[in-house]
């Protein structure tokens, strides 16, 4: 598989996994009703992670974001979030992967109605690129919620045991997404450190894009930003369902500069 396949694969995750807007942040602080012992097992790794609720406090976030493969392209964009409404802005100063055939710098935006597009400050039009900005930037709003929104309504959990892995103990949880007319969603199998009650890894598909039977991979390593504990540092690649990755290079991710509560309002994120 190309590495423009799996980038477009690894965008489509959101269509299928998020379904919501702020909804989350309206959860309840008193104690759910568990479903079973899996979504117990979320649960309290929210509490260590942080919840939505404390995330939706910072009322927005800035950050640096860089996706690298292992051809050496790289995304190098300034992200801004308003948590109120999910609105999204994306500025890209190297983008190797997104719209390669561009020079100079370009913009992405969600202003709450409309997905938007700039280059060099001029505004496009070009259906097939929209598209691609309606993947972004919900995509990217979501990896970096993503945790707190496994608390999310709609969602189901499956407590599949206990896994040892390299000296440590997991707990294994199966994550599927309700949909009213039953389509094929995404499934996430999260290995929950017993020690640490953090997310080591997580296994994840695609049901958009087909990808169903071979899963990929991804491994986390946490930085403590303020009151919550982030997964700045993210590699993925193609995987079995016993975790065991493929030879291929890894895929890396990195949130670097974290700054919450920078005073943004749905002005800024206007075409």
């Amino acid at each position: 598989m190309k590495y423009n396949q799996v980038i477009a694969i690894f965008v489509g995750i959101i269509v299928s996994s998020c379904g919501g807007t702020d909804q989350t942040a309206r959860q309840e602080k008193a104690l759910p009703q568990f479903q079973n012992k899996g979504h117990e097992l979320i649960y309290q790794m929210t509490q260590k992670v942080g919840d939505y609720e404390t995330l939706w406090n910072k009322k927005d976030v800035v950050y640096t974001y860089t996706y690298r493969t292992p051809d050496s392209k790289a995304d190098i964009s300034t992200e801004k979030y308003l948590f109120e409404g999910e609105l999204s802005y994306g500025l890209y100063q190297t983008h190797e992967r997104t719209f390669p055939d561009l020079e100079g710098p370009i913009e992405q935006g969600f202003d709450g109605q409309e997905y938007w597009l700039k280059h060099n400050g001029q505004i496009q039009n070009d259906t097939n690129r929209l598209k691609r900005v309606a993947f972004n930037r919900p995509t990217n709003f979501y990896w970096f919620a993503m945790f707190q929104k496994l608390m999310d309504p709609g969602l189901n959990y499956e407590y599949l045991g206990e896994e040892t892995i390299d000296d440590t103990v997991y707990d294994v949880v199966k994550i599927t997404f309700h949909t009213p007319d039953d389509k094929p969603t995404d499934v996430y199998q999260l290995y929950i450190n017993q020690k640490t009650a953090l997310v080591d890894q997580f296994l994840f598909t695609v049901a958009d894009f087909g990808v169903m039977e071979t899963p990929y991979l991804m491994k986390l390593e946490y930085e403590q930003i303020e009151d919550l504990l982030i997964p700045t540092q993210r590699r993925y690649k193609k995987s079995t369902w016993d975790a065991q990755v493929s030879d291929e290079p890894w895929i890396s991710v990195i949130w670097s500069d974290i700054q919450f509560n920078t005073g943004l309002s749905p002005k800024d994120f206007l075409k």
